[in-house]
């Protein structure tokens, strides 16, 4: 059934404008009687039955309001060390179909590409776009957020705010099994560009009590490790049952 998300699900009829009439009308060539749902982005799912179709603007009935049913049961964020090219969108898109809850990239001392202000906030615009459509492709609740890039100085401060802070060392540490055997809440990981972790860098992290943990003997690209992490955590807290 096709998804969407809107603002406000007040009231038993409810218009869709913008981007997504279009779609509806235009792509999916969707008709009176046919049924979607909306989403607020809180968790709130509203089953509706089309009831009017127009270039700018479609009209809902709402039949049933019912809790989302397809948000983890932990909140994961994902800093990302900062990739070359557009590895950044593929790990977006599929961080958010596994349950991420929020990604923040990383500009970190091995990161080989440095955006500048203008190009970040740029790019920012564009990969929250890819969290929204990968959210309605996967049937999410929630829309995750992409924050603005930091620099790798203000993560260890960041890390020590979750209830579980990781970092996933192509050096060695903990399995996942046993770094998450007591994990609920909040969890923050954090994955390395390209080149890796820097030594300075996970000192600091250590410094400030973030454990480092193993993805095993192999050593996965900075695109990989990501999704191999979130996949880990959803099935060890329960989430892929």
């Amino acid at each position: 059934m096709p998804r969407f998300f809107v603002e406000n699900i007040e009231g038993e009829l409810l218009t869709i404008t913008g981007d997504d009439a279009r779609h509806i009308g235009r792509s999916l060539r969707m008709r009176p009687g046919e049924e979607l749902t909306l989403c607020d982005t809180c968790g709130t799912d509203c089953l509706c039955v089309v009831e009017t179709v127009s270039d700018s603007a479609v009209t809902v009935r709402v039949t049933e309001r019912r809790p989302s049913d397809t948000e983890p049961s932990v909140e994961v964020t994902l800093y990302q060390g900062y990739p070359k090219g557009d590895k950044l969108e593929t790990v977006i898109e599929k961080a958010v179909e596994l349950g991420v809850s929020r990604i923040v990239p990383v500009l970190t001392e091995r990161s080989v590409a440095r955006p500048d202000d203008k190009s970040a906030a740029r790019k920012l615009e564009r990969w929250q776009r890819r969290a929204l459509e990968a959210a309605k492709q996967c049937g999410r609740g929630r829309i995750p957020q992409v924050e603005p890039m930091i620099a790798f100085s203000a993560l260890p401060e960041r890390m020590k705010a979750h209830d579980t802070a990781l970092f996933c060392y192509e050096l060695g540490g903990k399995p996942l099994t046993e770094a998450l055997c007591d994990a609920d809440g909040d969890i923050g990981i954090f994955i390395g560009p390209e080149g890796g972790i820097a030594h300075g860098e996970s000192q600091a992290l250590l410094d400030s009590g973030v454990t480092p943990v193993t993805l095993g003997k192999r050593i996965l690209r900075t695109e990989t490790a990501p999704l191999a992490a979130l996949t880990a955590v959803m099935l060890l807290t329960g989430n892929m049952e």
